[in-house]
């Protein structure tokens, strides 16, 4: 399945993809085309039928830089290749994608010294997260308690039910049967 950033070239470094002026007629239905797809670019540029399968077929991702061959059907240019997506201005192909340099805060940013300024951001942030702490924990708390003292309260109403129904029942039955017993032992006898 194509991706964004979809590309085809004819083995020789020369490269082929939709640029914003394409994609949005695309967008708009004036061209009946799929933005990121090998098959359409290749049709919109002329390579139908078996001059397409002559055509390799790219995909870039302009945010991680992977670039991936996704077939290659003659010469491999993929490395030409590789160098022109690297240099695309990506603001012509979708202008409202903003692509910047990925950061790794871990790796990438340097702790300068810590003053009074971040100790009262933290002091600050502490005790924001108490007071969130304290009132969800005590929200969640009553809820879970009620929850539990409801369920249990439940369960011990119904089977205490269910017990008691059991016993009444068969001592019933055995009085019943103890009487109807006796009376007519009495009456045969």
């Amino acid at each position: 399945m194509c991706k964004f950033f979809s590309l085809i070239s004819d083995g020789k470094g020369k490269i082929f993809y939709f640029d914003w002026p394409v994609r949005e007629r695309i967008i708009k239905r004036e061209l009946s085309y799929e933005s990121d797809s090998h098959t359409s670019i290749a049709d919109y540029y002329g390579f139908k039928g078996a001059a397409e399968d002559k055509m390799n077929k790219y995909e870039f991702n302009p945010l991680t830089k992977k670039f991936t061959v996704d077939q290659l059907n003659t010469s491999d240019d993929s490395k030409s290749v590789k160098k022109q997506c690297m240099k695309l201005d990506f603001a012509k192909i979708v202008p409202a994608l903003i692509i910047k340099p990925i950061v790794n805060p871990l790796l990438d940013v340097k702790a300068g010294k810590v003053g009074e300024k971040e100790i009262q951001l933290l002091k600050n942030w502490d005790s924001v997260r108490d007071s969130v702490r304290a009132s969800v924990g005590d929200s969640v708390g009553d809820s879970a308690w009620a929850s539990v003292m409801d369920s249990v309260r439940d369960s011990v109403r119904d089977s205490a039910g269910a017990s008691v129904r059991a016993s009444v029942r068969d001592s019933v039955r055995a009085s019943a049967w103890d009487s109807a017993w006796d009376s007519v032992r009495d009456s045969v006898g």
